[in-house]
């Protein structure tokens, strides 16, 4: 399956701001995925960084003049317009945004903007006073009001040297932002998804606890892909080191209790639960409150009791549940006793066993089974590809 962004004609606008090195690798990363760039740099914005440096790394000129006579603007003002798919301004200026939402057109960036029906998205970069300045604040609303995206900005340490918030949001959740907005008319616009994602951990005492090895990054992905396709959608994570995806609502819980008690809540307005996690079946009947010691005793005895089934036991009218059964032996008949067990539409098989379909990897190679006694096997793909191959099969269950 193609990257989500593959063939996408993205116009990206550079102003004059010191985080406009950042857009040198969004660009890259977006001519890495088969996007088709065009950068739009203003003045300003060549005092920072030469038009040769986008040139390099998209292979396309690189447009700084309505007027100029090499520019394909210049013959043609409306051309990137009309074509792209999107417009990104990253980093955009308090000034540039002001022309924005005032309708200025006195640069190839606002013409563009102004000429343009594609989707507008506008990265803010500046000093935090500047930001939280209450006319940068009235212009920024406007600018929602008309329908752009600001995304954006994050708080931090600034160059000028202030914490605060104004930093340029970093290239993952700039990438992550183009694709829910190129996918926001998707076959899942309007849908509510809740995915589970990591494994549960359960406390013995206040350092140890019962884990497994899961990564959450089956999940994870799955939430991506979700939200790629039109979606809104809600990760109940137990503990990961994934960064929060951009777009996508993320509940953290610990234990399979806390697990169970956010997901009854995400799913009483969803349309679908696909549960990614791996849950603890077994949890200690009792936490110590203070660390344990080792001590001379050469034996530690821990009792535990069973934690609740908890996709068995949500069961919202309309409500399609996906399972997954992660297993080293009998990878089909566990799976299908399970799917019976849960009630559930769809379950993902797969071979933790099996080379590139385990824990802590990039790729996975499931069987997808359903309750009408269906069988597709998916061949070794990347998580996100499997996650798309889900959600056709829940998308056709709507």
């Amino acid at each position: 399956m193609p990257n989500p962004l593959s063939n996408h004609k993205i116009a990206l606008g550079v102003t004059g701001s010191i985080a406009c090195y950042k857009a040198v690798d969004l660009a890259s990363k977006l001519t890495q995925a088969g996007a088709l760039v065009d950068v739009i740099m203003t003045h300003e914005a060549c005092q920072f960084l030469t038009p040769l440096t986008f040139q390099s790394i998209t292979h396309r000129p690189v447009v700084t003049d309505v007027f100029d006579p090499q520019s394909e603007l210049s013959i043609d003002h409306v051309a990137i317009a009309e074509r792209a798919d999107v417009i990104i301004v990253a980093p955009a200026t308090a000034n540039t945004i002001a022309k924005i939402a005032h309708g200025f057109a006195d640069d190839a960036l606002t013409t563009t903007i102004l000429a343009t029906q594609a989707p507008l998205i506008v990265a803010p970069a500046m000093d935090a006073h500047m930001y939280d300045n209450a006319t940068t604040q009235r212009n920024v609303s406007m600018l929602k009001d008309i329908g752009c995206v600001v995304a954006g900005p994050a708080s931090g340490r600034l160059a000028s040297g202030l914490i605060g918030k104004g930093r340029l949001l970093e290239t993952p959740d700039l990438l992550g932002c183009l694709r829910q907005t190129l996918g926001r008319n998707g076959d899942l616009d309007g849908r509510k998804i809740v995915v589970s994602a990591g494994g549960t951990q359960e406390p013995i005492d206040p350092v140890r606890v019962i884990a497994n090895h899961s990564s959450g990054k089956m999940g994870y992905a799955l939430a991506e892909a979700a939200r790629d396709r039109g979606a809104s959608v809600s990760i109940v994570s137990a503990p990961t080191a994934l960064p929060n995806p951009f777009g996508i609502k993320v509940i953290s819980v610990q234990t399979a209790l806390h697990m169970q008690a956010a997901l009854h809540a995400e799913c009483a307005d969803a349309d679908a639960l696909i549960m990614a996690a791996a849950v603890a079946d077994w949890r200690p009947s009792s936490a110590a409150e203070q660390k344990v010691k080792k001590g001379d005793s050469d034996t530690w005895e821990i009792n535990l009791v069973k934690n609740p089934d908890i996709i068995a036991g949500i069961s919202y009218e309309s409500l399609i549940k996906v399972g997954f059964a992660a297993e080293s032996e009998d990878l089909l008949q566990n799976a299908e006793s399970k799917m019976l067990r849960k009630s559930l539409h769809l379950i993902a098989a797969n071979d933790i066993t099996a080379e590139g379909s385990g824990f802590g990897v990039d790729t996975n190679r499931v069987i997808l089974l359903d309750r009408n006694g269906g069988k597709e096997e998916l061949p070794l793909m990347s998580k996100y590809d499997v996650g798309s191959a889900i959600l056709d099969r829940v998308s056709g269950l709507m």
